[in-house]
């Protein structure tokens, strides 16, 4: 295309995006129109894609960030002819496949789901690490990102960690637009501001006029020709350019064009030229998915071991059988004992330093590329990084999330350091899977386990050593639960996971010793929960003990209650759980103090059989 195609391919999507809007009655059309001569540069000179094949492996890949400018995206996908006319117009409505923010879900050249602003350059990091690092086949990963959205942590936790890597796949392009959602964004047209801040991280920053379809195209090609460091390309473009009632003016964004109808007669009418794009590069390196053996760490029954140090040999292990396995850590390696996986795959573990976003962020984007991640931190961390989480559920992403040190059994550190939260906070992820191991074995099995499941999985790991109750050839299906105490005669049932199913045990017996007997359920799988089991022994016994290292809210116990959740008739129920904000001190102190011990668990039984004596 020459110049003025271009210019007139800019014009067409804008005419689109103000047509899709229009036909929503909502969208953000301004947003699309500014960024328009930059998406129609690099549609029509730059990006090497496949739209026949998104799943080539030397695909360039491209992530909206701004995922609010959908109408821009969906107007460049009808001039690439993988969307007509007619499916433009049906942007927002129900059943549509374009929905108001861009999910890989409906799209399948949709990178990652994006509409929470400041994710898309870190998702974009992770798949310019696979494609450095793993990959090696040459795409280079293209991101739109507006200027709001640049006041965000996460895009300064991405733009370090791209610097530091060198990432000379990733190219970066700021639509300055200068207008937010309710007025002037913090640096305005000031494009050095931006510049310097990149600058800082070890980027090589480009500044252009974005909408000179020639200095946009110059700029594009002087990104590619830069290697040793990403690239950002700094445009200095207008809010609703192109149509005057809305050019550069506060107060119309997030909103259809006042009249679409002259607006579009402003811009030159509707056009409907079809490009095609580049295609990438015939030849591509495949990567090693080789499979062997999985061959798991054993534990003797009886052992101590914590659950943390048999995750990371377990991780290890996995790592050794399948090649698509990658690990990721919040410089924390050596407490989670992701150590053992950079020991002996050192070319598939990532090192994300304290920076909890980009870690889960880079997670996403090595599985969009086909990868399996496992990431890393403690268990209290992963809530800094929550809505990371939040979207790749929306994406669909299969992601494995491993949190250490959770509850109060980690002791003297104190509550900042307590995962109390997590397992709230993963339940009510849409679609996840929550395990707490108990013992090595179990959570050896469990890590495997989880290579193998949709959507997001969370793993709960645990700092001090618990006995080994377990054999190695145990088998613990993702659902299930284990009932290691049980007889005729129960009184009661006592549900725990992790590092209260020791100390339900030790209840039991002293219960025992007294003459009474209580049933003792391992509930390793958190959600999806075992419901026969936990409806069968309500029934059977009458009431249930739920005990856990964890806040009442959200936990163990709430999960053991949707388990009754459907009409049937809920059983008495008791919850043990971490009810005070904990200080400092001893893990044995700290269950004690919790009440969560083998003395408050069988305190708690002995009152509630006594409750039910007739008198």
């Amino acid at each position: 295309m020459n110049t003025d195609e271009l210019a007139e391919l800019g014009q067409q999507l804008r005419v689109d995006s103000v047509r899709a809007s229009d036909a929503a009655g909502s969208g953000h059309p301004t947003s699309s129109m500014s960024a328009a001569d930059l998406m129609a540069v690099l549609l029509a000179r730059h990006l090497r894609y496949d739209f026949e094949r998104p799943e080539h492996p030397a695909n360039d890949r491209f992530v909206l960030s701004k995922g609010h400018a959908t109408p821009l995206l969906y107007s460049a996908y009808k001039a690439a002819g993988v969307i007509e006319d007619g499916e433009l117009l049906t942007f927002r409505k129900l059943g549509s496949r374009l929905e108001g923010h861009p999910t890989p879900r409906r799209l399948p050249w949709v990178e990652t789901a994006t509409g929470s602003l400041g994710q898309g350059l870190p998702v974009g990091v992770g798949i310019a690490l696979a494609g450095k690092r793993l990959e090696r086949t040459g795409y280079r990963v293209w991101v739109l990102c507006g200027d709001s959205e640049l006041a965000e942590g996460s895009v300064w936790e991405a733009a370090e960690h791209a610097g530091y890597e060198h990432l000379d796949n990733l190219i970066t392009i700021v639509d300055v637009n200068r207008l937010g959602q309710r007025g002037p964004t913090r640096h305005g047209h000031d494009l050095d501001a931006y510049a310097r801040r990149f600058e800082a991280f070890g980027w090589h920053a480009i500044e252009v006029d974005g909408h000179d379809v020639d200095a946009v195209d110059r700029a594009f090609g002087a990104a590619l020709a830069t290697s040793g460091q990403p690239v950002v390309v700094l445009a200095r473009t207008l809010k609703g350019k192109g149509v005057a009632a809305v050019e550069d003016r506060e107060g119309h964004h997030g909103k259809p064009l006042p009249d679409a109808a002259e607006a579009i007669a402003e811009l030159g009418g509707p056009r409907d030229a079809r490009i095609r794009v580049n295609e990438p590069p015939a030849a591509a390196a495949l990567r090693d998915l080789t499979t062997e053996v999985l061959l798991l760490p054993r534990y003797d029954e009886g052992a101590e071991v914590a659950t943390r140090d048999a995750f990371g040999a377990a991780l290890a292990a996995l790592g050794a059988a399948r090649g698509d396995v990658v690990a990721l850590d919040g410089e924390v390696g050596d407490s989670t004992r992701t150590e053992e996986f950079a020991k002996a795959h050192p070319d598939r573990f990532f090192e994300c330093y304290i920076a909890e976003q980009q870690l889960v962020a880079a997670a996403v984007g090595m599985a969009a590329r086909g990868w399996l991640p496992y990431a890393s931190t403690f268990a209290a961390f992963l809530s800094r990084a929550y809505d990371f989480v939040r979207m790749a559920s929306v994406s669909g992403s299969g992601i494995n999330l491993v949190g250490s040190h959770a509850g109060v059994g980690i002791g003297q550190d104190g509550p900042s350091q307590m995962g109390l939260e997590d397992l709230a906070m993963f339940r009510a992820v849409h679609g996840s899977t929550v395990l707490y191991p108990c013992d090595a074995n179990q959570t050896a099995r469990l890590v495997a386990a989880m290579a193998g499941l949709d959507g997001i999985r969370y793993l709960r790991t645990s700092r001090g050593k618990t006995p080994v109750i377990y054999g190695p050839d145990e088998e613990f299906p993702v659902g299930g639960s284990k009932t290691l105490r049980t007889s005729a005669e129960d009184r009661l049932t006592v549900v725990a996971a992790g590092v209260t199913v020791p100390e339900a045990l030790a209840a039991a017996d002293r219960l025992a010793a007294d003459g009474i007997l209580v049933r003792v359920i391992d509930l390793y799988s958190v959600k999806p929960v075992d419901t026969d089991t936990l409806r069968r022994a309500a029934a059977e016994t009458g009431c249930l003990l739920t005990v856990e290292d964890h806040h009442a809210e959200g936990g163990l116990g709430d999960a053991v209650a949707e388990a009754f959740g459907d009409g049937r008739p809920v059983p008495r129920l008791v919850r043990l759980a971490v009810r005070t904000m904990p200080g400092s001190a001893a893990p044995d102190e700290q269950l004690h103090a919790a009440g969560i011990d083998a003395l408050g668990i069988a305190a708690t039984a002995r009152l509630l059989v006594e409750e039910t004596i007739p008198r």
